[in-house]
């Protein structure tokens, strides 16, 4: 398909295509002429990736370069989780969240295989840090709760990967369940609070 139709079909301006190619986000068509390309069903497939983590999941251009490099690579499944995990993670230095608010998620965590540096480890001590600042520390029978949902989800992330065939799917629903499962967790945490607080403080029905 020439250009006009590929934005026609994705409903993406070319003005905005073009600037994809440019930097490097699309692959490039097929040359057709001297000033023209054409583009294929995976070009569609792309660019629905490209918006999905865009404005869907939140990425900058650049964060989103990573990750679909991540998915053009040969790497194996856990180096592109790496990727997609650091990417969409923000940066934490060590030292800005307290050793024992690290402690605490270390003895959480137990029995886990998680890597020092891991971002979600770090994410949780700054998190514990903040609630100690605010004055909330006895988190005792709130954040064990939240750790094993955490768990229950990485095990459905991973059963969606297995459930895929081929390399290219897998590491395609790596980077986009990692990106968008977080928007997703988040959205359906919304309603089960609403759910649970009509559940527990809503007056009787008459």
């Amino acid at each position: 398909m020439k250009m006009a139709l590929l934005s026609s079909s994705s409903g993406i301006a070319v003005a905005t295509i073009k600037y994809y190619l440019r930097e490097g986000l699309l692959p490039a068509g097929e040359r057709h002429g001297p000033n023209q390309a054409l583009y294929g069903p995976e070009h569609l497939r792309r660019l629905r990736v490209i918006r999905g983590l865009l404005d869907v999941g939140g990425l900058s251009i650049a964060a989103a370069h990573r990750v679909i490099d991540a998915i053009d690579s040969d790497l194996g499944l856990a180096h592109t989780f790496e990727i997609a995990q650091r990417t969409v993670s923000a940066e934490i230095e060590p030292d800005s969240v307290s050793p024992a608010s690290v402690t605490r998620v270390d003895e959480l965590l137990s029995g886990w295989h998680v890597s020092p540096d891991n971002p979600g480890r770090l994410a949780a001590a700054r998190v514990l840090t903040t609630f100690d600042d605010l004055g909330q520390p006895d988190l005792s029978g709130w954040v064990p709760g939240y750790a094993a949902a955490a768990l229950a989800v990485a095990e459905a992330d991973l059963d969606e990967i297995d459930a895929r065939d081929d390399r290219e799917s897998k590491t395609e629903m790596v980077v986009i369940g990692t990106v968008l499962g977080d928007a997703l967790f988040a959205a359906l945490r919304r309603a089960a609070q609403e759910h649970v607080s009509v559940q527990r403080y809503s007056p009787p029905s008459p």
